[in-house]
């Protein structure tokens, strides 16, 4: 009986909640990203979004800082795509996000009332294809990019009758 292969490859990586790993996080997601053929400006779109899902998770999900924690990066490899989820067990959202807070201006702000920060959803939301957050014991970020391979099948040679 042969065996079938996962629609998917998973690859899991937990780190310590701590600035000093967020690095880490980033070369992982670059180098799957690489493996499957992503281009260089779509792997620092990765990079920058993983590392903003991290940060989040590192600034925000465990405020008591004698609570360390963990986060937990999963990684689904498809033929078309890659899917990342970046989670932690901490503070979750108290609500659910609005559209308009996925934006770098919350609109009918003033700009002296804007903090420092906030841009990260935002980031990731621009750079990815599919983002999906849920806080419910923690926040997870699934985010999802896919591969665009260009250009025309390398096997079809068909010539269309009024060209000939």
């Amino acid at each position: 009986m042969a065996q079938q292969k996962p629609l998917a490859d998973r690859i899991r990586l937990t780190l310590p909640n701590q600035t000093d790993y967020l690095g880490v996080a980033r070369l992982t997601v670059s180098g799957i990203a690489n493996r499957m053929g992503f281009s260089y400006e779509e792997i620092e779109d990765i990079k920058l979004a993983v590392g903003e899902a991290c940060t989040n998770a590192v600034k925000h999900a465990y405020k008591d800082k004698e609570e360390s924690g963990f986060i937990h990066i999963e990684c689904q490899v498809c033929s078309d795509r890659l899917c990342i989820e970046v989670s932690d067990q901490g503070v979750g959202f108290a609500e659910e996000l609005l559209p308009e807070q996925l934006t770098p201006i919350y609109a009918g702000r003033n700009l002296e009332d804007l903090d420092e920060g906030g841009l990260g959803l935002y980031l990731i939301h621009t750079l990815m294809d599919e983002v999906v957050i849920r806080s419910e014991s923690g926040v997870m970020v699934s985010m999802t990019k896919y591969v665009r391979r260009d250009g025309v099948a390398g096997d079809d040679w068909t010539i269309s009758e009024t060209e000939v």
